[in-house]
């Protein structure tokens, strides 16, 4: 977990610097993440005895969009559950 404070303030840095041939008028967004979503696809996965497809942060940084893929009993289809828990 020590890298994620490195790696935020290496973006927080190159985001102010301009890159060679860019123009004037282009912005850089720099999106610093509380946590990662490890921990809340984890548990997904734990609670729901699933297999994990994704796991990315949502747009508001402060849940995570977890897809797992939920085995049936017997003959029924696996399915795929979604769902949003906090970081």
């Amino acid at each position: 977990m020590a890298r994620l404070p490195i790696i935020a303030i290496l973006a927080a840095g190159t985001a102010f610097t301009a890159l060679p041939g860019a123009s004037a008028t282009a912005q850089n967004y720099v999106v610093l993440v509380a946590g990662d979503c490890g921990t809340a696809a984890s548990r997904v996965v734990s609670d729901t005895g699933g297999q994990l497809l994704s796991a990315q942060p949502s747009s508001d940084g402060q849940t995570c969009i977890v897809t797992v893929l939920v085995q049936g009993n017997g003959s029924e289809r696996p399915r795929k559950v979604t769902v949003r828990v906090p970081m």
